[in-house]
């Protein structure tokens, strides 16, 4: 058995077990070991190690029962012993209610005990009190204090105590029988007062905050106390103000003093607040009024700069002595508006007369560097008709200008302008009433547009409409797109969205500055729209300039057909190296879809330009080549466009010009191609008629 207890030890395997088994049993293992295999001993060994098992089970199961039986019983006895604690427990509880209500008992029974003492205590104190009164009231009858309180330095608080009292009394005595004692208590009360406010400024020089304390505490019964209190504030400020930044000292100055209040008087807040207000008062009003009234009248960036400056370390100020429990934040806005009331009423005024002033300076600084004399815009009806017959006809109204290629708008306008604007909103924010806040902010925002929109951008495009030269003209300077170029890169959005919106975001002001906005905007996208219109106009012209000049009606008839060497004619070579010179400066001037939208526009044009070009000519089987020759470079100079419609345009005039070398007998074919089939037939008919074959070879007979 002791062999099968070592096999059951932890972890259990039964497939292990039953190897150890057999590999123990002598014969028993797998290959024999030193005896041969014998199965019948295994089977033997098994069979009595099955019966050494089940009596192995039946032992261990005697035992498991025996410890149940022996765990029963001790449950019992443990729940025994548990219940037995419980009616204990219910006994001593028993106990203890008896011993509190005894204890109650006894207290009510002491308390009505000292109730009844303190009532014959107290009247015995009060005629004590009287009695000592009285004494001390004799001495002043008699004229001679006598008594050692009154004589003694060290017992001022103790004489402060009783003169504070007589002095209440002698306020009820008849002024006719004891009008010279009570002269005599009112002395010797202001004294004792004066000599308590002495003690008070002696300690605190010292810096003893214990007899401060003590002094305090006295006085606080004394009409001297706010005199008390007066001379603290005073002496604490003495030496305080070192730095040449006072708000700073201001600062430094309460949060030592704060400390220091809480140790020394019972009523620290209130102390705090005559503080504060004193400081306010008359230091940093006085230090307002310094530095704001010697620039008010002489220079008035200065003055606005430095009353926000003011205000807002003012404001900041406020904010941080409302950490020290003042509870008074209505207080100290009363104190800052009483500093600043004066100058606040008036500032928008000034903003705006600053900004204007300032605003027309910068553009006048400017438009003086270029050597320009500012010319009038014109307005009202005549001015509105000329522009509409403009926009619709395109024609130079008025004389055309030689700017010199000056496009009149600078980028350091622009930021200087918005700069200003944006230091205006800032003050505006912080100095206006929150009531006025978006009335105010709006009036800065006309300003904005006023300058920079009308007198800055909207007269640059006023300019560069004059500056654009008639679709006719020669050698052209396409001057308007270096406007638009630099019209496009001035973004102001930024100003409305980041500085004003947050102004009037809350307001009904709102709706009427975007509508302001929108409406100037449109403005200058109309005058954008008229300009860059006829800005392709002339490209156009100088197109066809060029052509007019150039192609000769020989280039598409040749005398020689048999000895023609050029790939495309000279008018088709000038002409792609100006579009393509276009077509790269518009890519410069403008960004985004803009960029896609005027190419698109001058592709569209381009291609009517040679399409109509082509029809003038008459066209030989050579000339007729040389015309594909040219459109297919034309077509070349349209993939620089990078739109796909300009590209379909020319590749189907591509196909219209097969139309002119093809033979006869397959034009239909040619025109049922896939390029030419939904076209006009009456198109695809004066294209055929520019051949000089068409009646010799009777082309329309074929074509039809």
């Amino acid at each position: 058995m002791a062999t099968t207890a070592q096999l059951f030890e932890e972890p259990f395997d039964a497939d292990e077990y039953i190897e150890r088994l057999a590999w123990r049993t002598p014969g028993g293992g797998s290959k024999g070991g030193a005896e041969a295999f014998d199965p019948k001993k295994l089977l033997e060994e098994f069979v009595n190690h099955i019966e050494e098992l089940k009596q192995l089970d039946e032992r261990i199961q005697r035992k498991v029962e025996k410890l149940e039986q022996q765990c029963h019983r001790e449950a019992k006895e443990f729940a025994h012993k548990v219940q037995d604690l419980q009616r204990s427990n219910q006994v001593a509880f028993q106990h203890f209610q008896e011993l509190d209500e005894h204890i109650s008992y006894v207290a009510t029974k002491v308390c009505h005990l000292g109730d009844q003492l303190e009532g014959v205590n107290t009247p015995r104190q009060r005629a004590v009190e009287a009695q000592r009164l009285m004494t001390y009231f004799n001495e002043f009858l008699d004229g001679e204090l006598r008594s050692d309180v009154f004589n003694n330095p060290d017992k001022i608080k103790e004489a402060a105590d009783i003169i504070q009292k007589l002095h209440l009394i002698a306020q009820e005595l008849p002024f006719d029988r004891f009008s010279d004692v009570k002269a005599k208590i009112a002395s010797k009360y202001h004294d004792l007062e004066r000599q308590l406010i002495q003690e008070f400024t002696a300690a605190q020089r010292r810096g003893e905050i214990g007899r401060m304390r003590e002094v305090a505490a006295v006085l606080l019964h004394f009409k001297g106390y706010a005199h008390c209190v007066d001379v603290y504030i005073k002496q604490c400020q003495e030496g305080a103000y070192m730095r040449n930044d006072v708000f700073e000292d201001i600062a430094i100055l309460c949060q030592r003093v704060n400390k220091q209040v809480g140790e020394v008087f019972c009523s620290p807040e209130t102390v705090m607040a005559k503080l504060i207000q004193s400081i306010f008062e008359n230091r940093i009003q006085a230090h307002v009024k310094e530095r704001l009234e010697e620039t008010r009248h002489s220079d008035v960036e200065q003055y606005l700069k430095n009353l926000y400056d003011l205000y807002s370390r003012t404001t900041a100020l406020a904010a941080k002595l409302t950490d020290f429990n003042l509870d008074k934040h209505t207080f100290l806005s009363k104190l800052i508006k009483n500093i600043f009331s004066c100058y606040l009423e008036s500032y928008i005024d000034m903003e705006r007369q600053y900004l204007q002033n300032r605003s027309g300076l910068i553009l006048q600084r400017y438009y003086d560097s270029k050597n320009h004399q500012k010319r009038p815009v014109g307005t009202g009806s005549m001015q509105e008709l000329k522009e509409r017959i403009r926009q619709r006809t395109n024609l130079p109204l008025g004389p055309s200008i030689d700017t010199h290629g000056e496009t009149f708008l600078s980028q350091e306008v622009v930021v200087n302008l918005l700069q200003e604007t944006r230091h205006a909103f800032e003050r505006c924010n912080k100095l206006s009433d929150p009531a006025d806040l978006p009335k105010n902010a709006f009036s800065i925002f006309l300003l904005l547009v006023e300058y920079l929109c009308v007198d800055h951008i909207d007269y640059a495009l006023e300019i560069g409409l004059s500056a654009i030269p008639s679709p006719d003209a020669k050698n052209a300077n396409l001057y308007f797109l270096d406007v638009v170029q630099q019209l496009l890169s001035l973004r102001f959005d930024k100003q409305f969205n980041d500085h004003l919106m947050p102004l009037i975001s809350s307001s009904p002001k709102l709706t009427e500055c975007l509508h302001k906005k929108k409406e100037v905007i449109e403005q200058m996208e109309v005058k954008l729209d008229t300009g860059i219109d006829r800005t392709l106009n002339c490209m156009i012209g100088q197109m066809k300039h060029i052509l007019v000049t150039e192609q000769k009606k020989t280039d598409f008839k040749p005398e020689d057909e048999n000895n023609v060497m050029i790939q495309y004619t000279t008018a088709c070579s000038k002409v792609c190296a100006y579009v393509s010179k276009q077509v790269e400066r518009v890519r410069r001037s403008m960004d985004g879809k803009n960029v896609d939208t005027v190419l698109t526009e001058l592709g569209v044009r381009f291609h009517r330009l040679i399409h109509e070009h082509l029809q003038q000519f008459s066209y030989s089987s050579m000339g007729g080549m040389l015309a594909i020759c040219d459109v297919a470079e034309y077509r070349r100079s349209a993939k620089d466009f990078r739109v796909p419609l300009v590209l379909q345009l020319f590749d189907t005039l591509h196909a219209l010009c097969n139309l002119l070398v093809v033979a006869p007998d397959n034009l239909k074919q040619v025109c049922s191609g896939e390029q030419l089939t939904n076209l006009d037939r009456n198109l695809l008919h004066a294209f055929v008629q520019l051949r000089v074959d068409y009646r010799s070879a009777r082309l329309g007979r074929h074509f039809s």
